[in-house]
């Protein structure tokens, strides 16, 4: 089929849930995706934060190419080496003691969800089932995850949602000790959100949570499945606040585009946790752990991350000092950033695609970059060129 023959079809035939460009990308090479028709795009997007070490990586195919040779499922009900080895080199590189692996973000967070009430229920009885979390939020789109998700165009086509979800405003501490009490099982937030327009958590805020949580008897959890793994310069994005969570979120960079999700968790939740109450059929096969743990050795590589935060570092320099017009801010950290706009975020979307470049937003004023990190100053300078004029033409 070709483009007009492909986009027709879906029209007919897949739910539409997603608006899609008029184009249908073939094939990709290290951060360049090509169309149909030979286009080629710069991808600023990396599959919404997804594709960490580009495309067609040499060791990525290799692993893959390995592990399909193999077996590729077994289901949970057995024992394979490659989940093994996953589980032990996250959490000997991270606080925890345990993983519980998902197919995606959203799975995590209902595993996040389930393990942490079933913890608060195990030491402090029935009556303590309420989550906290955060303006700007984003979480999943499954029931539980969607009710901890502060957007009520999301929210309310599906509503009645979980219950006993109360939310407190992003980076205010004060609004957090309000809703944080006795009758709350756990605090979720994002150490830096992406969906919510890529706002940085305040140290203080973190480090603050982390205290009320322990006073109130809640579990911490860090939702880390769009700005960890590397993204943010740092292997995991809370490191610089020092704190250590009860529970981590994992997904979106560590399948290198395979589906998978992690709950990283501490030794006294995982207690609590016995066969039956949680599980999948599809969760960590041996194809996709192999992969995986090919994919976090190297984001996990410090000469990898010092990169990353200086590609970063560079970026934001330039972005600023560039006086780009219709932008008004831009933050974030290493490469997870957010340009604040005064034009509409989808319309620089839509003229980048005219331009070359592969853009996403935020929200409705905000554009994100969330490129591979592999990206290079070759391709940093394609989007100082271009973007002047993409921001000037979105404005008309």
């Amino acid at each position: 089929m070709d483009a007009r023959q492909v986009i027709e079809a879906e029209a007919r035939y897949l739910v539409p849930t997603y608006p899609r460009p008029p184009f249908v990308l073939t094939r990709g090479e290290g951060v360049y995706l090509y169309d149909s028709e030979g286009r080629r795009y710069t991808d600023w997007v990396a599959g919404i934060a997804v594709n960490a070490l580009g495309y067609g990586d040499p060791e990525i195919v290799a692993t893959l190419q390995e592990a399909a040779a193999g077996l590729i499922h077994v289901s949970n009900l057995y024992h394979t080496a490659p989940h093994v080895a996953l589980a032990e080199a996250l959490v000997q590189h991270s606080f925890a003691d345990r993983v519980y692996f998902a197919n995606s973000g959203t799975e995590a967070v209902e595993a996040a969800i389930k393990f942490s009430r079933k913890w608060a229920r195990t030491h402090f009885g029935p009556g303590k089932t309420q989550i906290v979390a955060f303006t700007g939020s984003f979480h999943g789109r499954t029931m539980g995850a969607l009710a901890l998700t502060a957007r009520e165009k999301y929210q309310a086509p599906f509503r009645p949602l979980m219950p006993d979800v109360v939310f407190a405003r992003f980076n205010d501490l004060a609004s957090a000790e309000a809703a944080i009490g006795p009758r709350t099982a756990a605090v979720i937030v994002e150490p830096v959100q992406g969906e919510g327009g890529i706002h940085p958590a305040d140290d203080a805020f973190l480090q603050g949570l982390r205290e009320l949580c322990d006073r109130h008897g809640a579990a911490l959890i860090f939702d880390e499945i769009q700005c960890g793994l590397g993204r943010t310069g740092t292997l995991w994005a809370h490191e610089p606040s020092g704190v250590r969570p009860d529970l981590m979120t994992l997904a979106k960079p560590l399948g290198g585009g395979l589906p998978i999700g992690a709950t990283l968790v501490t030794e006294a939740i995982a207690g609590v946790i016995g066969p039956g109450d949680h599980g999948s059929t599809f969760a960590a096969g041996p194809l996709v752990t192999a992969v995986a743990l090919r994919v976090f050795q190297r984001i996990a590589d410090p000469a990898f991350l010092a990169s990353v935060r200086e590609k970063g570092e560079a970026l934001v320099r330039r972005l600023r000092e560039a006086q780009l017009p219709h932008v008004v801010e831009v933050r974030g950290r290493g490469l997870m950033l957010g340009l604040e706009l005064t034009v509409s975020a989808k319309k620089v979307v839509e003229r980048g695609y005219e331009a070359g470049l592969l853009l996403v937003n935020a929200g409705d004023t905000v554009l994100r970059l969330i490129p591979p990190l592999i990206i290079g100053q070759e391709q940093v300078d394609e989007l100082l060129e271009k973007l002047p004029r993409i921001l000037e033409e979105a404005s008309g």
